[in-house]
């Protein structure tokens, strides 16, 4: 389609680049696990913005959206818009519910959702992934956005064990999935909703059907090979001195039984056909999925996102619900699950989201996962003027962005002091006898820069006992910033056999330019994502 790019990275906010870059009805599968409201103490997603508690209680997840100018100019857009259906629903939410943060979360995802609705093809479908808590609210929008009728699953997925020592309640252990199809044309793959059989650990009425056994251990049914219909002239015949109206023609009979397919169990007796589970299509799949386990700490897959979903969870909802070739967009990207499913599959993709940090993640997985693919990325500074835009605007993704690019892995932590003057590292092996040490990188992004700033990492060195500090400006730094950068003196790597500058300045400029640290370079920052060739590789020793 002209004018729609694929197999590319969006930074930025969903909304705009849903309106400025994706046409309409150009998308065949959107897949969506939006960031939900989170408190872990149960009770502060409904209190009232003047402070009053309400009765409700809600608990989800980490992210947090709160009533502010961006959620009511996202209410009045709504209020104002051409889906008034959807405008009197989250009317009657906010005047119910009043005005917290989980109306602001339904605010900011109705705008969205009405413009999903708008770039989805009519033969499309779209798969929201959400906490089974919020999961009520956004059901009553995506009905009132892509009507009720077009609802065809609440795909329940068992995403942990049930934990113990729940006092006051049940253990949450589910996500749901409200997969909606824009219309009756819907894209829907049959074949794709099979789980395969267990050989190892089949259910009790499997087993009673595949009773018999091979000699060479392969298990099967024998099957009925008579036909329904009793009026087939053409199908009735004698065969192995049995008369009967045969699903099959004669020559195709003769050869299934020469082919050891059709015995007859004794002299006389009705021939049956040899059913092999292992060539059976799976267990239909339900509503209810336990099968796909989620991320652990162990596997293979991991990269260290909080919310990171399993790769074969987004492969099963894309198989399902499109062809190759047909386009998959994933609004809220996070680690980017569904566009590496969608590349594995032979799918186009479009990814979104309003973290850097996300979007570096993800183009070093899809890089990682298959080698030489060109993974476009949009919206990232990649001149001076468009870095210094992004400090002014949001300092933290500014902070992320110079880290990514720097190589550097940035430390957790966004409230003042928290971070402890670290913003990121960069692990590097000193040696045998020092194991690794870490570079600390420190981000300046204001206009103003000065000797305090070289001091203060100084000091961090020293306090941490590290051998290296960069310190990043934007702006180029003074003359006794140089001086006093100098004084700090070397690190005298036995290992490596040289000397590098205790501490170093660098710019935003020269970093653009290609310019990187002084520093003996070794751990790669995150997680790296196996080849799909390796992956292959994996799964067929298991």
């Amino acid at each position: 389609m002209v004018g729609l790019r694929t197999n590319v990275l969006y930074y930025g906010d969903n909304l705009d680049i849903l309106r400025e870059h994706i046409p309409p009805e150009s998308i065949d599968l959107i897949y969506l696990d939006p960031p939900f409201n989170s408190n872990r103490s149960y009770n502060v997603l409904f209190h009232e913005s003047g402070g009053a508690s309400s009765e409700a209680q809600i608990e989800a997840f980490e992210d947090t959206w709160r009533w502010g100018p961006t959620a009511q100019g996202a209410y009045e857009e709504v209020m104002t818009g051409t889906h008034q259906r959807v405008a009197r629903m989250l009317q009657s939410m906010v005047e119910s519910l009043g005005h917290n943060d989980v109306t602001a979360y339904l605010s900011m995802m109705a705008i969205r959702l009405v413009e999903l609705h708008r770039v989805l093809k009519d033969v499309g479908s779209i798969y929201l992934h959400c906490d089974p808590t919020a999961g009520p609210y956004l059901r009553v929008l995506m009905d009132s956005i892509f009507d009720p009728r077009n609802l065809r699953n609440e795909i329940v997925w068992k995403r942990t064990m049930s934990k113990g020592l729940m006092t006051r309640r049940l253990p949450q252990s589910h996500d749901v999935i409200l997969a909606y199809q824009k219309s009756d044309h819907g894209t829907w793959n049959s074949q794709a909703i099979f789980s395969p059989y267990d050989l190892g650990d089949l259910d009790e009425k499997t087993a009673g059907k595949y009773g018999h056994r091979d000699s060479d251990g392969r298990l099967y049914q024998l099957d009925n090979l008579i036909n329904p219909n009793p009026n087939r002239p053409n199908l009735t015949y004698e065969f192995l001195g049995v008369t009967k109206v045969w699903r099959w023609t004669k020559g195709r009979m003769q050869a299934a039984y020469e082919a050891g397919l059709v015995i007859q169990p004794k002299p006389g007796a009705v021939p049956r056909f040899k059913r092999y589970l292992d060539e059976q299509r799976g267990r239909p799949l339900g509503d209810v999925w336990t099968d796909i386990p989620p991320i652990n700490s162990q596997a293979k897959e991991r990269l260290g996102y909080p919310t990171q979903k399993p790769l074969a969870l987004l492969e099963r909802i894309i198989s399902a619900s499109s062809n190759p070739g047909d386009i998959v967009l994933d609004p809220f990207c996070g680690c980017g699950t569904a566009v590496h499913a969608a590349q594995k599959l032979g799918r186009r993709w479009i990814g979104i989201d309003i973290t850097y940090l996300a979007i570096n993640l993800i183009e070093r997985r899809m890089t990682d996962a298959f080698p030489g693919l060109a993974v476009e990325v949009e919206g990232a500074p990649k001149d001076f003027a468009s870095a210094r835009d992004l400090a002014q605007r949001d300092k933290y993704q500014f902070q992320w962005w110079a880290l990514t690019r720097l190589d550097a892995q940035p430390v957790a932590g966004k409230k003042k002091g928290s971070d402890k003057g670290i913003d990121g590292v960069i692990p590097f092996f000193a040696g045998p006898k020092e194991d690794y040490k870490r570079v600390i990188v420190s981000v300046k992004g204001g206009e103003h820069v000065n000797v305090v700033m070289v001091r203060d990492l100084k000091g961090v060195l020293e306090r941490e006992k590290e051998p290296i500090g960069i310190l990043l400006t934007l702006t180029p730094p003074t003359k006794d910033m140089v001086t006093e950068a100098a004084a700090s003196g070397f690190y005298d790597s036995e290992f490596w056999g040289r000397k590098f500058p205790r501490l170093q300045i660098m710019t935003i400029e020269e970093m653009l330019g290609g310019k990187k640290p002084d520093m003996p370079w070794g751990k790669a920052p995150f997680a790296k994502a196996p080849t799909e060739k390796e992956r292959g590789e994996q799964e067929a020793l298991l």
